[in-house]
């Protein structure tokens, strides 16, 4: 692949990455639609979307798909919604993809991975952050819904370490989230007195779905083959960067010092264990 592609493709899967904090941030705060209707619109819109690409592809979704690696998306797709409802968008995007890259290096170093001393001051200091981040005060984001977007993380985390190593990534990926439908259906049925319907946030949710976690996904495994792990790695970084700058404009949101100081410990820290 030409390296022009490599970098537009990256650009476009980053900049996925981060509408998805943002459409869903700015379907629960702007629109009356209810977190596990938005879990759902968006699953079943992300599962149709790769269905229609592996169709347009001439493929099924007969890759390594398999139940449990489906809960764990459902896990973090639901929890990522149910944390939005009181996040911002930025600390939701730190949260997520801190303690994405915090689970999988921890679940390297339970497996025996050797870290140096520099890369333990990085996990240090990136645990740090996140303490920090969450530690109640004046400017801490609540508490449950900090944990609720941690446990979408590790969530996530549990997903991408399932899912090395099986076959084509786009069709395993669309049969994992076939298999979410009806997990997800069953969280709106015993959500069902709590529904709420929204024109914009159905829209929201099924560009969510359909575009920023679908096509953004396939993008973004059409274009990890080339590059090296820890550029993969650091470019996701930039996530809560974008939502940040994002919720700013789009939403009114604030950036705090909390915020400011957090990222700098969480982000460097991680970025030292890469590297």
């Amino acid at each position: 692949m030409p390296k022009i592609n490599i970098a537009v493709f990256t650009a476009i899967a980053i900049l996925a990455f981060a509408g998805n904090s943002l459409l869903c941030r700015l379907a629960l705060k702007t629109t009356s639609i209810d977190a596990a209707t938005f879990t759902s619109v968006r699953l079943i819109s992300a599962a149709v979307a790769l269905w229609l690409l592996l169709r347009f592809r001439d493929q099924t979704t007969s890759g390594a798909s398999s139940w449990p690696s489906a809960f764990a998306l459902f896990a973090y797709a639901a929890g990522f919604s149910f944390a939005y409802i009181n996040l911002t968008a930025a600390t939701g995007a730190l949260l997520l993809f801190g303690s994405v890259q915090l689970s999988m290096i921890s679940y390297g170093l339970w497996r025996g991975e050797r870290m140096s001393v520099l890369q333990i001051v990085g996990l240090a200091c990136a645990f740090g952050g996140l303490i920090a981040l969450v530690f109640p005060g004046l400017a801490a984001p609540p508490l449950l819904n900090s944990i609720m977007m941690i446990g979408a993380g590790c969530a996530w985390g549990i997903y991408s370490l399932r899912g090395r190593g099986t076959g084509d990534p786009t069709m395993t990926t669309a049969g994992n989230f076939l298999r979410t439908v009806p997990i997800t259906l069953v969280l709106s049925m015993f959500w069902f007195s709590y529904a709420m319907i929204d024109g914009r946030g159905v829209l929201n949710a099924i560009a969510s779905g359909a575009i920023t976690s679908g096509i953004g996904y396939a993008v973004w495994y059409k274009v990890l083959p080339f590059l090296k792990a820890t550029h993969a790695a650091t470019v996701q970084l930039s996530v809560p960067v974008i939502a940040a700058a994002g919720g700013m404009f789009l939403l009114g949101e604030p950036l705090t010092l909390r915020f400011i100081f957090s990222s700098i410990a969480i982000l460097s820290g991680i970025a030292l264990v890469i590297f």
